[in-house]
């Protein structure tokens, strides 16, 4: 009986230090949890403090059609990374928007201008004209060749002797041809059965590269004339002396500087080209009276106008003014 009460107090002391070793453990473990379920609120939190992305943003309002200051721009964190924006500031700088930004908006590449208007120079215009397959040299003209241009001009009479071919602009680079164009160029190393078969493909119009004071000989030897396209090496940088002929006369004559005013430079740039050309001057290079259409009135010795009329017979002289030239029957 002895041993009976032994062995049960020996159990109930056993029973209680694994008790209290229990009730340690769960004294330990009450922290890690408490932890545990505070970690999930804490977290968001940090992991929102560190997704923020550098990008170039509008220091102040930037105005469509305006090349982007360097000191108009500014980088700053955010929480969001919208697809096309910048994180240097020198890669936006000198761009120019195709739309008004406020101040704080990210810049983006779709609102900057982009395509062949970036390929073109300085005082250069971007002109399309009609192009076949033999304009074309066989469509053997790649964007980035330069050309020289040349024009065939018939007499629209039986006069075959009149008709004329002439070098008409000399090493003018090609931006387009066709679908394919400088902006756009294939790889090297890309699906060579596509670049064919664009190549394949009958090309309709040819841009060219052209300074503005030049447009009007192309524009009006396109309409006037049959212009062919001749490939040149783009090492051969030889060109016609533009010294060897006159300037030819423009279709608008500026206005003359009035007393005590100092005389006008030559017209150049812009200016030219706004004062215009004549097909009459293209085809006879402005030496030309026998192609120059009649007076609209002559004037006698006293200089009162009167109609003109069919021609008299009697003295014919030429009169010169400038570079132009009339004849005027008395």
């Amino acid at each position: 009986m002895i041993n009976l009460t032994k062995i049960l107090a020996a159990i109930l002391v056993l029973l209680a230090i694994a008790l209290g070793g229990y009730a340690w453990m769960l004294s330990r473990q009450a922290p890690t949890t408490v932890a545990a379920a505070t970690s999930p609120t804490t977290a968001p939190a940090k992991a929102q403090q560190a997704l923020v992305y550098p990008v170039v943003v509008a220091a102040k309002p930037l105005p469509a059609g305006q090349a982007i200051p360097a000191d108009a721009l500014r980088v700053e964190r955010l929480t969001i990374n919208p697809a096309g924006a910048f994180r240097d500031v020198t890669i936006a700088t000198g761009r120019v928007p195709v739309l008004d930004l406020a101040e704080g908006a990210p810049v983006m590449e779709n609102q900057l201008v982009s395509g062949l208007a970036l390929r073109i120079g300085e005082g250069e215009r971007a002109v399309a004209i009609k192009a076949d397959e033999i304009m074309g040299v066989g469509n053997k003209i790649q964007p980035g060749d330069f050309v020289d241009v040349f024009i065939t001009l018939k007499s629209d009479g039986k006069d075959v002797d009149r008709s004329q071919a002439r070098l008409l602009l000399s090493r003018k680079r090609v931006l387009a041809f066709g679908n394919a164009s400088v902006d756009g160029l294939p790889s090297k190393t890309g699906d060579k059965t596509a670049q064919q078969a664009q190549r394949a493909e009958a090309a309709r119009t040819a841009v060219l590269a052209v300074p503005v004071d030049e447009v009007n000989r192309l524009t009006i030897g396109d309409a006037s004339g049959r212009l062919m396209l001749a490939l040149r090496n783009p090492t051969d940088m030889l060109e016609p002396d533009p010294k060897l002929f006159s300037e030819l006369p423009t279709a608008l004559q500026p206005a003359q500087p009035k007393a005590g005013e100092p005389r006008r430079a030559p017209l150049e740039g812009l200016d030219r080209a706004q004062a215009g050309l004549t097909a009459a001057d293209l085809v006879t290079g402005g030496k030309g009276p026998g192609l120059r259409p009649q007076t609209a009135e002559i004037r006698t010795a006293t200089g009162a106008p009167r109609a003109a009329g069919p021609a008299r017979s009697g003295l014919q002289v030429e009169v010169i003014r400038g570079e132009r030239s009339e004849t005027v029957n008395y």
